[in-house]
């Protein structure tokens, strides 16, 4: 119900976008969260946006170089990464969180359900 995609290898300093489509049904009422799992590491929280588009947050890594929107109108979620650092290589996934019309953001990977197929992200030094 949850398809990421846009990853690729890049060269440090680059960018990518990640999108996230939801098919099946809206997740329009639902904060969506991006999450990355390295090799030998746990996932981590990346970004999360709520259900309006009117507020997000970011891991501290990620902050000032990622950003995040959703366009609800199309079921898909974006995550512009920008100045992109060999650290950030990881499979990307997005995620619903489970709880609709949640006030504020949380960036427990529990507190989401509807896991996607993630994306490679592969930064070269």
């Amino acid at each position: 119900q949850l398809q990421a995609s846009g990853g690729g290898l890049v060269q440090a300093g680059g960018s990518l976008r990640l999108s996230c489509v939801a098919s099946g049904r809206t997740f329009n009422t639902y904060a969506m969260g991006w999450f990355r799992q390295a090799p030998g590491k746990e996932r981590e929280f990346v970004a999360a946006v709520t259900w309006a588009g009117g507020s997000a947050s970011f891991a501290d890594s990620v902050k000032g170089r990622f950003t995040i929107s959703r366009d609800n109108a199309k079921n898909t979620v974006y995550l512009q990464m920008n100045s992109l650092e060999p650290e950030d290589t990881a499979v990307y996934s997005c995620a619903a969180d489970r709880r609709p019309l949640r006030v504020g953001l949380t960036s427990v990977p529990s507190e989401y359900d509807y896991w996607g197929q993630g994306t490679q992200v592969t930064v070269s030094s």
